[in-house]
């Protein structure tokens, strides 16, 4: 008697449905094991990073006044807070990380980060549509963020031969275009939506506005007295470092070499096993140090972020190992490396994809022979 071997899924790295369902499960399994541990440590580590990025700015502040010895130290200390209250406090927070505490201050519903882009927006195209849609050519717009080609399904037009100026300008300028990213400029261009569509974004995105530039380029500025040019330049400088760190770290983790992208149509009848296999192919993470992962919010551990957002990021580190061996388990790639490699490949892709055609999106690669039901429950 012959049984008739189970359909493997080709979209998926040739796993069968079976074994997709598996993986959930297993990573299920170990989010409700972090949850349950979730405590007292978790809420110590966050006070001591708010303490720390407190003082960093405390300290910047100051030393504006001495510009003689203090401007380089002072920037870098404001450069340090915002970079700390984007990544490892505001972007953490905002995704529910905390809400277990039951602590107003870090509550993802009233907090708000240092930037120009109000929390409230952010949570709507970051959490809800870039985490559920991740990686969906036409779906998720953080894909290129509405401006650059970074797939080969995204349809060229002359538009992209300017992909590395597009790039340079939006690292420069990330927080201004992560603000712009709700206005969807590029389907109003289209024609695909209209002005009026943004009205009822236009006061919370001008409030935020006004209210970064009065306390950056005005208020601390003026508090210098005859220092008013110094500590402008010295605030536009740490927020120009902020933003450049913060765009390389998420590109990083989102369009290196070997990340894979998906259709609608291959992902329309997803399981919750496929949706957790789509965010493991579609994220890259980056290696480093401790330090190098605090200043990137722990988003240097993106495979992880992807499958547990609203998890405390310190934990992915502990969990990433164990995210390794079900990759290895399943025959599935873990992308990782060092920063200098993946943002090579990053800028590699950007330059080529400003150009028609381009390499054909990573695809899928049958899992080994050994990767059978009775291996992956041993």
């Amino acid at each position: 008697m012959t049984t008739t071997a189970p359909e493997k899924d080709e979209r998926y790295h040739g796993l069968t449905a079976e074994q997709i369902e598996k993986l959930g499960e297993e990573l299920d399994a170990l989010r409700q094991r972090i949850i349950a541990d979730l405590g007292e440590a978790d809420a110590e580590y966050l006070r001591k990073v708010v303490k720390t990025q407190r003082s960093m700015e405390v300290a910047g502040r100051a030393l504006f006044y001495l510009p003689v010895i203090g401007w380089v130290p002072a920037v870098a200390c404001l450069s340090i807070s915002k970079i700390l209250d984007n990544m490892e406090i505001g972007h953490n927070v905002m995704h529910g990380q905390y809400d277990f505490l039951g602590d107003p201050a870090f509550n993802s519903r009233m907090f708000d980060w240092d930037t120009v882009c109000p929390g409230e927006q952010w949570k709507y195209s970051h959490n809800y549509i870039h985490h559920t849609f991740t990686n969906i050519v036409g779906k998720d717009r953080d894909v290129g963020y509405g401006i650059l080609r970074m797939d080969p399904d995204q349809k060229w037009h002359p538009y992209y031969l300017g992909n590395p100026v597009y790039a340079f300008l939006l690292m420069v300028l990330f927080e201004w275009g992560v603000a712009m990213h709700d206005l969807e400029v590029e389907n109003i261009v289209a024609g695909k939506r209209s002005l009026e569509d943004n009205k009822p974004l236009y006061p919370g995105l001008m409030k935020k506005v006004k209210r970064q530039a009065l306390k950056d380029y005005v208020l601390f500025p003026a508090l210098t007295g005859p220092l008013f040019p110094l500590t402008f330049a010295g605030n536009a400088t740490a927020n120009l470092i902020r933003n450049i760190w913060a765009f390389n770290i998420i590109f990083c983790g989102h369009f290196p070499a070997g990340v894979a992208s998906f259709s609608e149509e291959e992902t329309a009848d997803e399981t919750r096993g496929h949706w957790y296999l789509r965010q493991m192919l579609g994220s890259a993470n980056i290696t480093g140090s401790k330090l190098m992962h605090l200043m990137s919010g722990n988003l240097s551990h993106q495979i992880e972020h992807h499958l547990f957002p609203d998890l405390p990021a310190r934990r992915y580190p502990e969990i990433a190992e164990e995210v390794r061996e079900i990759c290895e388990r399943y025959g599935l790639p873990y992308n990782t490396g060092r920063l200098g490699k993946q943002l090579f490949s990053v800028f590699r892709k950007i330059v080529r994809y400003s150009l028609p055609g381009g390499t054909a999106k990573v695809s899928p690669v049958p899992g080994p022979d050994s990767v059978t039901d009775d291996s992956l429950a041993a």
